[in-house]
């Protein structure tokens, strides 16, 4: 089954949004420390989204599956409601598909378990 596993947010400085949110909402750094380029915020008691902070990405969710063969089921799904799959530069070894909804809003399907 698909979940919410990151929300990636468009910020203009990950350094100011790191502090801005990190007080907001109380979560802490999950990956690399306010200056890295794309610092991962998480709840302090594991219960919710991650928050990835990025300058270059555009905002969107990241939707975990498990395997490869969920994420082609989950994939097939979301396009059967009215997804579309969006033309990208795919690494050779991507773990992810990225799709846009109804509204041209972009989501990744991720597959968490590859390696």
């Amino acid at each position: 089954m698909v979940r919410i596993g990151t929300v990636v947010l468009h910020v203009a400085d990950v350094h100011r949004a790191a502090r801005f949110w990190t007080g907001a909402w109380e979560y802490v750094l999950r990956d690399g420390p306010i200056g890295d380029d794309s610092p991962v915020l998480v709840p302090p008691d594991g219960n919710g989204p991650a928050i990835t902070l990025d300058e270059t990405d555009s905002t969107h969710l990241d939707l975990h599956v498990a395997d490869e063969i969920e994420q082609r089921v989950e994939v097939e799904r979301l396009i059967s409601l009215g997804a579309r799959r969006v033309p990208w530069g795919y690494p050779d070894d991507a773990n992810f598909v990225v799709l846009a909804d109804p509204d041209d809003n972009l989501c990744c399907v991720v597959n968490t378990g590859a390696a």
